[in-house]
């Protein structure tokens, strides 16, 4: 008598491979870092070596000492984190110590605490941020000033993002389109050049790693709401007893981390949707939610909340819109 041995449904061939994907995912980061250290030089450097290494150590230290596993370092998920960790933090020579406490918490408990890669239902380095911005908010909102390409010392001054100004119910009258565009502002490493995030996305499109339906949606609906707020009389709004200055679209998506986060961190694979319909929800929901917690909430970016807010909810969506299937 024969045996038939039948594997788990879908039978799709392809070359693709979660190592294969991860370091695509960081070959496309690197536009966004060669710009971060252009414009904040070498800090922004040793800060991402610091949390990529770290990053990649506590997650075997983990696997080998704790789990007993064989080390999945090598897969480049780990640096991926470390990457987006270190792209969420200002670029001052007291985040060096911090970042590595930031990279411990994003992979021993954002990441592995769940099992691991694949298993995780939040965005890790996101988890890792967060943290590090409750727990440390002076160090965590302490920005050097951009004076320049390569500059020799970025801890002297330091001033306020623009979302900050706006957030104190000012207007950044010195900051253009053109410079949140290219790069020369305020803000973490990997907020500050939308057209080198823009490189890294179009990358990935290209390859496959991710489709148009997260970041459009995302984007989209920032910029929408935005607008919404913008057309207010003169630009303005009350909030708390205080008259703000509500950004007009372009300025609320090119600064912050809308770009960063809508291309790079709500696309994950592991906690975004699967359907597009559901993708399409996803990034609605984290677009609305970082211009309303920009709004009203105590911190001026509301991106990191927004996206692990809809990571919690994916689980839902996913109940409610189901990937196309293979096979009736």
């Amino acid at each position: 008598m024969n045996i038939l041995n039948i594997s788990g449904s879908p039978h799709v061939h392809s070359d693709e491979s979660t190592r294969r994907i991860m370091w695509r995912v960081n070959m496309a980061l690197i536009p966004t870092l060669l710009v971060s250290i252009a414009f904040f030089g070498l800090n922004a450097l040793l800060i991402s070596l610091v949390s990529v290494a770290c990053c990649c150590l506590f997650q075997w230290m983990i696997e080998k000492w704790i789990m007993k596993v064989p080390s999945t370092v090598s897969d480049g998920s780990a640096v991926v984190t470390g990457l987006l960790l270190a792209f969420n933090v200002p670029a001052t020579a007291n985040m060096i110590w911090l970042v590595a406490i930031g990279a411990l918490v994003a992979i021993g408990i954002g990441k592995m605490s769940f099992g691991g890669l694949g298993k995780n239902p939040f965005n890790p380095a996101l988890v890792g941020r967060v943290f590090m911005l409750i727990s440390f908010p002076v160090q965590m909102t302490t920005w050097p000033v951009v004076n320049g390409i390569f500059p020799m010392n970025l801890d002297v001054v330091t001033g306020a993002t623009p979302l900050g100004v706006f957030k104190e119910g000012g207007f950044p009258e010195d900051v253009t389109l053109m410079d949140a565009f290219l790069g020369h502002i305020g803000g973490s490493l990997g907020e500050v050049s939308a057209l080198a995030i823009l490189l890294g996305a179009a990358y990935l499109l290209w390859k496959k790693i991710i489709s148009w339906h997260i970041p459009v949606a995302f984007i989209g609906t920032a910029a929408l709401f935005s607008l919404i707020l913008w057309l207010q009389p003169d630009h303005t709004m009350m909030i708390k007893g205080v008259l703000h200055h509500m950004p007009d679209p372009l300025t609320a998506i090119l600064t912050g981390g809308v770009m960063l986060g809508a291309c790079f961190m709500a696309t994950d694979m592991v906690t975004s949707p699967m359907s597009k319909a559901g993708q399409l929800i996803f990034g609605a929901g984290c677009g609305l939610l970082t211009i309303i917690i920009r709004i009203w909430g105590a911190y001026p970016e509301g991106v990191s909340f927004a996206i692990l807010l809809m990571n919690a909810v994916t689980p839902l969506i996913n109940r409610g819109f189901h990937p196309k299937r293979f096979a009736n």
